[in-house]
């Protein structure tokens, strides 16, 4: 059944923050499905919200960390796999930004689920990727460091 017969269909719309400090990425431990695994800072999209505004607040939340959008990266689709128990099976639309940090705050409180905030190298990352959420991460890192950079004024939220 397609759309135009009435099956309604609706991705989770999620926003990905790479965050470059002297040669090292922002990422995140955290805790899912019992496993501990990396990501880059990253969430939903919340409603009444713009892409922008997302990627900057699901980093503060995920790492404490302040940042400066700096460029658009790429929007990435991926389907996760569907599990033994019949879990799984969502799709997800990405939306991933480039930015540098501003300012830290070691006291604030993480989101629930994320272990702590690490820097890596692209090499750590890259040997790392068993231990990815997902493809996206990999393919969002080594998108950036390809240099892949798009204007900020793609992102467009109209009132």
């Amino acid at each position: 059944m397609t759309y135009r017969e009435g099956r309604f269909w609706q991705p989770d719309v999620t926003v990905a923050t790479v965050v470059v400090d002297a040669g090292r990425l922002l990422m995140v431990e955290e805790s899912v499905g019992g496993k501990l695994v990396l990501n880059q800072p990253a969430g939903h999209l919340e409603p009444d919200e713009s892409l922008i505004e997302a990627a900057l607040r699901e980093t503060r939340e995920e790492t404490g960390w302040d940042v400066r959008l700096t460029a658009f990266v790429g929007a990435y689709q991926w389907t996760a796999p569907i599990n033994g128990d019949g879990s799984g099976g969502r799709h997800y639309l990405r939306f991933a930004f480039a930015a540098e940090p501003l300012a830290h705050d070691p006291a604030r409180p993480l989101d629930e689920g994320i272990v702590r905030a690490l820097w890596m190298t692209p090499g750590e990352l890259e040997a790392a990727q068993a231990r990815h959420r997902s493809p996206l991460v990999w393919r969002t890192a080594a998108d950036f460091l390809a240099g892949r950079r798009h204007p900020l004024e793609l992102m467009q939220q109209l009132a």
